[in-house]
């Protein structure tokens, strides 16, 4: 008799409940592949080092449950024993929904393993292929809680996550979606859709990668998809307002909540805590990063996708929206060789675009550039950027302060946020740096009592500050439908035009078209307000005047507030009445 045979009957001959049919019937097979046994057998340390097997008996067990020669009931009560662990019969298991939202299906089906239920820190899992310890170990690691294995057989394993997970949603999906198969998704190579992807994985990587290539069709900045009780909501934030889109089941959100944070790679077994990643996006046109944030909510992960787009860079000065008196006014400053330039506004007022725009403009080789940015939103060819890590101590101030020591010509803080960030601004300006930054305020003046309440001197502030730029953003009238109108002379003068103010007025509106979704605007431009600080100003703000008197004399000296920059848009034709008064307020 073979090792093989002797193997065999040394596995099966103490258990009463093995047949003598069985016994027969799995010798018979085991002579037919004699050789391959022997081989397996004779060889079952190297077995156990490649395919997580770790002895001769787990290696024959697996192998006459593969063969037939044995069927599934005995072959798990062979490797219960042999293994020491207790068998998962999905008859009889309940799955717990919580176990199941710890381990999300794409872990699901790389360790082949079905969570069952949670006891304290261990979770309890039904397991294919109970040997491979090297899987058990890397599914404990990324969900940090200790793993009870229990044996069950693969094929169980399979038919268990397609029933918990409810991941058999194909059909369910292409019906929502239309003919999802024969979408044109275009050419871009958003994420790695062959990466552990199965037939069931497949609806929702379409899903994702549609939700994205449509938000690029649309222009939109941003992707919000937020849980709510009965509804898994998608929206599109384009022009600065927010538009609903047609939601996916609620059933689904895990999945694609899933997808989403591997592709931007994110812990995706982390949900208890916020949590940032970028996807990068190539077509054969341009190249697009999105930034990911994720925020745990009441029913689920609340996740915004920021939409990068490198193009909108490279606009000219004139297509932020600037007429010609204040572009002069800008250039003249961002063309100064020290100082403090500061660009003003609450969130989302596209001071970015500005700074980044007005650092194209100035970005030659004879000059050298650095940012320090969080995070680094847009990467800019032949400038320096760096990006702040606080978790490790690379904070505003220290790589400012870092910065210095490589002799840059220009130097841009994403934004002065205390005390010391701003000391270390001031100081560089006042040794022949020019440093562009972020404020937040409401308007261009009050960026000096800001300064000041941090807790900068004010004779500082008035030898170190250049200018500041305080903007908004408006809706741009769509130039394919636009037409002359005549607003409603409550509207004009809701902003502060007057009848005879409108002589040589251009008033526009766009009736909607397919060029602007049927919304009337497309793009939007920015209302801006200019503060120069000339002599007559560094006195004012040295001697301590008031905030109240500084734009007195500001305006007196030829500054033009953001409405009224807003009401010459207005006359002409660029935007309406009611998007300046939403977006501005009206001047003393």
């Amino acid at each position: 008799m073979s090792a093989t045979d002797e193997l065999l009957l040394q596995l099966l001959e103490e258990r009463d409940y093995v047949s003598y049919e069985t016994m027969e019937s799995a010798r018979e097979q085991i002579l037919a592949k004699e050789e391959e046994l022997r081989n397996i057998v004779e060889a079952g340390e190297t077995l156990g080092e490649t395919e997580g097997v770790t002895s001769q008996e787990e290696a024959l067990i697996k192998t006459l449950y593969e063969m037939e020669a044995i069927n599934g009931e005995l072959a798990l009560q062979l490797l219960s024993e042999e293994l020491n662990m207790e068998i998962a019969d999905f008859s009889e298991i309940r799955v717990d929904p919580e176990a199941l939202e710890l381990v999300p299906l794409a872990q699901a089906r790389l360790y082949n393993v079905v969570p069952i239920t949670i006891d304290g820190n261990e979770l309890n899992v039904a397991v294919g292929n109970p040997a491979d310890f090297d899987a058990l170990d890397n599914l404990s690691h990324v969900i940090q809680r200790t793993i009870n294995p229990m044996v069950a057989l693969p094929k169980d394993i399979e038919i268990a996550i397609n029933n918990n997970y409810d991941v058999g949603a194909e059909a369910e999906m292409e019906g929502f979606f239309g003919d999802l198969a024969g979408a044109d998704l275009g050419d871009a190579q958003i994420g790695d859709d062959a990466a552990g992807a199965s037939k069931e994985d497949a609806p929702i990587i379409k899903y994702v990668r549609l939700l994205i290539t449509e938000a690029m069709d649309r222009r939109a900045s941003d992707i919000h998809l937020e849980p709510m009780e009965k509804e898994f909501r998608v929206r599109y934030r384009i022009d600065g307002v927010l538009h609903k889109m047609e939601s996916p089941p609620k059933r689904l959100q895990p999945a694609i909540v899933s997808r989403i944070k591997l592709m931007a790679d994110i812990n995706i077994a982390e949900k208890r805590v916020p949590l940032d990643g970028r996807i990068n996006i190539k077509t054969p046109q341009k190249e697009i990063d999105l930034r990911v944030s994720t925020v745990p909510a009441a029913y689920g992960e609340s996740i915004v996708m920021r939409i990068l787009d490198k193009e909108s860079l490279k606009l000219g000065l004139p297509q932020l929206g600037f007429f010609s008196d204040d572009q002069a006014n800008f250039e003249h400053v961002i063309g100064m060789p020290d100082g403090i330039f500061l660009v003003t506004g609450p969130t989302g007022s596209g001071k970015s675009t500005t700074l980044y725009t007005a650092l194209n403009c100035i970005n030659k080789p004879d000059k050298k550039i650095i940012t320090v940015e969080d995070p680094v939103e847009y990467e800019l060819t032949g400038i320096n950027q760096v990006g702040v890590k606080t978790d490790i101590g690379m904070t505003f101030s220290a790589a400012l302060r870092a910065m210095l020591r490589q002799a840059p010509n220009i130097v841009m803080v994403g934004e002065i946020r205390d005390m010391e960030t701003a000391e270390i601004a001031v100081n560089a300006s006042l040794t022949g740096h020019m440093v562009f930054s972020t404020l937040h305020t409401n308007d261009a003046t009050s960026s000096v009592t800001r300064l000041v309440d941090i807790g900068i001197k004010p004779f500082l502030v008035s030898a170190a500050l250049r200018a500041a730029l305080a903007q908004r953003l408006v809706r741009r009238i769509c130039k394919k439908c636009t037409e002359p109108t005549t607003p409603d002379i409550s509207d004009l003068r809701a902003i502060g035009i007057m009848e005879n103010d409108t002589d040589n007025a251009n008033f526009q509106i766009g009736t909607g078209c397919d060029n602007c979704s049927g919304n009337g605007f497309r793009g939007r431009m920015g209302v801006f307000e200019i503060f120069m600080v000339n002599e007559e100003m560094e006195r004012m703000i040295y001697e301590g005047y008031s905030l109240v008197d500084i734009r007195k004399k500001a305006k007196e000296l030829g500054m033009k507030t953001m409405r009224e920059d807003g009401i010459r848009k207005v006359l002409a034709g660029q935007t309406t009445p009611n998007e300046v008064l939403l977006s501005t307020v009206a001047d003393e």
